[in-house]
């Protein structure tokens, strides 16, 4: 029985890459929550994995956390004296044992199912326990930093679309400046007031809260800031489509160096940047698309399977048909359509059209109307976030690196091939 509030459920959508993901998450009543604790009663370090879509994921229990299994999910309880329980979460993310996890896919009548006995029958590694927290030590310390960056994604993240916001939605300056006793007064800035830096309603200097007008005026979007414009994003930004060149010609595909993306490289995205793709392609299979190689910093919008996905290009990127490719200008920079998609998404949605999937056309997106301000203040706004999003490249390259080092690091340490000691005295104290 599922509730809007209550007792915290785990279920399968929770457990990904190692980590407790409660960003979508389920509850049931406390009489429900009584009976499936019955089986299982979690408490911090236990285990959690997934025994169904997908198999094999697991994550560990924090401090704190009151909550009970969903369906096709099993609780492992290590016995502190003999097994750290992060040690033994690395294990079973190894390749060597999420191999054996793979070998059991399509077992079940239905779908793939983690049996018990399987479970039971995995090949833990098992050093004396002190190396076992040394290795943990070493492969967390990559870990949490690489979650640290990804909570300091979101949260410069949220700063650039609370500014968008503040700017473009609840027109909060234009607003502050009819609210003033007289068009003499100036607005509170950044920095005055108590305000740190960047904090409050605001977060303007002089020059910047002087491109905004003291009024409104009518427009087939409502009331918007004198001067500001409505237009057709069609007639605003090019939006351009692509295409896969046929996967049985080899000449488009093998060797290839140009990123080739599909939604599904979207998937798994934290953060609206774009860093790599699954594919590569050649430049004979660019020659197949109308749209070609994008230029880096264009922004892409998944049209279907599901519409919606969104991220700026990091590097020159091709596109697959499932995808509306925004090309950018000084009228409406890629940060400020970015956001202008994000809070604009139901609209977007409802102009699609399909009975098989919903899937969005280049012609029912170009004639959505878009608010546009002046040049002055879109540069303004655009120099503003830009060094926000740098931070969150920044911070995903890092990441992957992080992340490389991480798992290439993992099986020689837990075949013993790499000792503790040996990795420590060459890394010293970055650990």
């Amino acid at each position: 029985m599922w509730t809007d509030s209550g007792a915290l459920v785990l279920r399968s959508q929770n457990i990904r890459n190692g980590r407790l993901d409660l960003s979508v998450k389920s509850y049931t009543d406390e009489a429900h929550f009584g009976q499936r604790s019955r089986r299982a009663k979690l408490r911090a370090g236990d285990l959690v994995i997934t025994r169904e879509a997908p198999m094999g994921e697991v994550c560990i229990i924090p401090e704190g956390l009151r909550c009970c299994l969903g369906q096709r999910m099993v609780m492992l309880r290590p016995d502190a004296k003999k097994c750290d329980s992060r040690f033994l979460l690395y294990s079973i993310q190894s390749r060597a044992v999420q191999d054996e996890i793979k070998v059991n896919e399509g077992t079940g009548s239905t779908v793939s199912n983690l049996r018990i006995p399987l479970l039971e029958a995995l090949p833990i590694s098992h050093p004396p326990l002190p190396e076992q927290k040394a290795i943990a030590h070493i492969l967390g310390t990559l870990d949490d930093k690489i979650e640290l960056n990804r909570r300091m994604n979101a949260t410069l993240e949220a700063m650039a679309r609370a500014l968008f916001q503040s700017w473009f939605v609840d027109f909060d300056p234009v607003r502050a400046k009819l609210d003033a006793p007289s068009p003499s007064t100036p607005l509170p800035l950044a920095g005055e007031g108590g305000r740190r830096p960047g904090e409050g309603v605001f977060g303007l200097d002089a020059a910047t809260a002087a491109l905004f007008p003291a009024h409104f005026q009518d427009s087939l979007l409502g009331h918007i800031p004198q001067g500001w414009t409505v237009e057709p994003v069609g007639e605003v930004v090019e939006s351009v489509g692509g295409t896969t060149p046929s996967t049985a010609e080899p000449k488009f595909w093998e060797g290839g160096t140009h990123h080739w993306t599909t939604p599904k490289d979207f998937s798994s995205l934290q953060t609206p940047v774009l860093l790599d793709t699954n594919r590569k392609i050649t430049d004979a299979g660019i020659a197949q698309i109308s749209s070609g190689l994008l230029p880096a910093g264009t922004l892409l919008l998944s049209s279907r399977a599901p519409v919606g996905y969104l991220a700026i290009a990091a590097m020159p990127v091709a596109i697959n048909q499932g995808f509306i490719a925004i090309k950018c200008n000084e009228r409406a920079s890629n940060f400020f359509m970015l956001n202008w998609c994000q809070t604009n998404m139901a609209e977007i949605e409802s102009r699609a059209t399909g009975t098989t999937f919903a899937e969005i056309s280049k012609t029912n997106f170009r004639p959505i109307r878009v608010m546009l301000p002046p040049k002055e203040l879109m540069a303004a706004f655009t120099e503003k976030v830009a060094p926000l999003y740098a931070q969150i490249t920044a911070n995903l390259h890092q990441s992957r690196t992080l992340a490389t080092l991480r798992d290439a690091l993992l099986p020689k340490l837990l075949s013993g091939e790499l000792r503790v000691a040996t990795l420590e005295s060459q890394l010293g104290a970055s650990l």
